[in-house]
């Protein structure tokens, strides 16, 4: 069991690559910009199709990857209802996950196109306005995702999982929140805009990454324990 935990939360890692690289992939560019919407600047309107395309490809092994490890970390939850519970919020939290990322491609690669193809006067009002038409989709999705991992919190800090309590303090909300602090300290430039549109899957890695280093001082720390009491027994 521990060896596929570890497996899984590698899979997690993969797919924090494939998510994370994705997102870096479409924004990464020139951060001027003339509009509403921060993440329309003049980079992402230069951007090659080919990256626009890559993102999106990156997307579907990631959300596997991403799948296969966090609903391994079920198997910490002690009690059945509650790693039904778990289970259940982790489907659920799943599905827009994709669909968001999707959401945010479409509207880039628009404008992108409109403005390599004659249209550079009208792409930003085309892609604000389509934006602002389906900008519900945007908390819909969040209030889909985040509940999981509220209720990982409260799991943790309950005692109701295999971690200590003060792993809580892990989460992956926690680390979103630390990063997005950092991101708003960093002067605006191409990295910022990549590292800000990267930071649900760089928090990601690292929560999958505490999961794994406790997962291999916990394996380290009974090998010892065990390889102590044989010798103390000859």
């Amino acid at each position: 069991m521990k060896e596929k935990r570890k497996l899984a939360l590698l899979c997690g890692l993969l797919g924090c690559l494939c998510y994370g690289g994705g997102d870096w992939l479409m924004m990464y560019g020139d951060p001027a910009h003339a509009g509403k919407l921060i993440w329309l600047t003049t980079g992402t309107a230069q951007i090659p199709m080919w990256r626009y395309d890559l993102a999106m490809a990156l997307a579907f092994p990631g959300i596997i990857l991403y799948g296969i490890a966090l609903f391994a970390v079920e198997t910490y939850i002690r009690g059945n209802n509650e790693r039904k519970v778990y289970h259940y919020l982790n489907a659920f939290g799943l599905t827009p996950w994709i669909a968001l990322h999707l959401f945010y491609i479409m509207i880039l690669v628009l404008y992108s196109w409109m403005n390599a193809n004659g249209y550079v006067s009208e792409a930003l009002a085309v892609c604000e306005g389509l934006f602002s038409r389906l900008s519900w989709f945007v908390p819909v999705s969040e209030a889909l995702m985040l509940p999981v991992f509220v209720y990982w919190f409260y799991l943790q800090i309950t005692g109701k999982t295999a971690f200590p309590r003060a792993m809580a303090f892990t989460n992956l909300l926690i680390i979103f929140g630390i990063l997005k602090g950092i991101s708003n300290l960093l002067p605006v430039s191409a990295f910022r805009l990549g590292f800000t549109n990267g930071l649900m899957s760089e928090s990601m890695i690292l929560w999958f990454g505490f999961m794994l280093i406790w997962e291999a001082k916990r394996t380290d720390y009974r090998q010892l324990e065990q390889t102590t009491t044989e010798r103390s027994k000859a």
